[in-house]
């Protein structure tokens, strides 16, 4: 039977919402309307992290995971203004409920982005690219935000092809045109490769998917250990990762691998910076607070090293956040130190603690050399 449903191929969208914060503050404040808008850290002080900036905003070169110094520097009449969670939560629940009208299997991966299986929808309309329209006008007509929509026969490629023509696109890569559409893909634009290992791919002149492909199976998992496994099938368009409607989260982490070792204490919090950032986000998304805030450390020796720090109460504010895993950091002894990788994690979810000892989560979402 399983057989059979891969042979008549799923039908998945991935659904972008585009430049979403800062989306959100133009729609509701017309003052910030065709002006390049960062939604962040302010750049005053010590500086924090830009969120999302709008379409203005990315034409001078502001990206997400920046520091607001820096953006300042590309484009020093930007508007720079806070987050607003709760006004991005309440659109994306929303979002959400449009996307309810036509399927139940919706796999949310933050607030602005999701999978929606369409194999079979609620309103028999059949066809995932006219599903995707009505989902994208929607959004439109009853929210005011624009969404781009990547249309596949699997995760992967559908979220590939959600990032072709932003903003407002819609891109479909049926069967016939998944293996040309691989061959062609910069290697930098493969599930799981950040920019580390992008650069290990380029100076082994593997550049775009074709390359990629040329190597024997044992060859990707020789350099790339056992992910090289998977690049193996997702370069030939095969990804049966299902879409998942219902996890239960146990912790929420993410950590970079950085591409010099970092020294010094002010590189390594601003690298914090960016790291919470994308745990709070995802916090954000899933309404969720931790009570167990975790630093993770790998040494230029690959010694790797945790610390963690628990809370009466469950917390996903960034200023915490941030300001928790920089003690953390500064606990641990960094002097005369080299790193080579920083995470964060939350966890302890639960209302009332339950302490388990060496608890290990089994469902961690993570983001890996990004």
């Amino acid at each position: 039977m399983e057989n059979n449903a891969a042979q008549q191929h799923r039908k998945i969208i991935h659904i972008d919402m585009d430049a979403f914060y800062a989306s959100v503050e133009q729609r509701d404040n017309p003052e910030y309307r065709g002006k390049s808008l960062v939604v962040g850290g302010l750049p005053t002080g010590r500086g924090g992290v830009v969120a999302t900036a709008s379409y203005e905003a990315r034409k001078f070169g502001i990206r997400s995971a920046m520091s607001s110094k820096q953006a300042l520097q590309l484009c020093p009449h930007a508007i720079f203004i806070r987050p607003r969670f709760a006004a991005y939560k309440e659109a994306s629940q929303k979002i959400r409920e449009i996307f309810s009208r036509y399927t139940d299997l919706i796999e949310p991966l933050s607030l602005d982005e999701a999978y929606l299986d369409v194999t079979t929808d609620k309103l028999n309309i059949g066809s995932a690219i006219d599903i995707a329209k009505q989902i994208k006008q929607a959004i439109k007509d009853e929210l005011q935000l624009t969404a781009s929509a990547g249309i596949s026969i699997n995760k992967f490629v559908a979220k590939t092809a959600s990032d072709i023509n932003k903003p407002d696109g819609l891109t479909f890569i049926g069967p016939s045109a998944i293996a040309a559409f691989m061959e062609k893909l910069p290697v930098e634009k493969f599930f799981g490769v950040g920019k580390v290992t992008a650069q290990k791919m380029k100076g082994m002149g593997l550049h775009v998917g074709a390359d990629l492909k040329n190597l024997a199976e044992e060859e990707l998992i020789k350099h790339f250990g056992k992910v090289g496994r998977f690049y193996y099938q997702i370069v030939r368009g095969i990804d049966n990762r299902e879409v998942q409607p219902h996890r239960e989260t146990k912790s929420l982490a993410a950590e970079d691998t950085f591409e010099y070792d970092l020294t010094t204490q002010e590189e390594m919090e601003a690298e914090l910076d960016k790291i919470a950032l994308t745990v709070c986000n995802r916090l954000q998304h899933y309404q969720l607070k931790g009570r167990t805030i975790t630093l993770k450390i790998k040494y230029s020796d690959f010694k790797q090293i945790t610390r963690n720090q628990s809370f009466t109460t469950g917390l996903n504010d960034l200023e915490t956040v941030c300001a928790t895993a920089k003690r953390l950091l500064i606990a641990s002894g960094i002097e005369d130190k080299k790193i080579r990788l920083l995470g964060i994690s939350l966890s302890n979810f639960h209302e009332v603690a339950v302490k388990t000892k060496d608890e290990k989560p089994t469902d961690q979402l993570t983001l890996f050399d990004f």
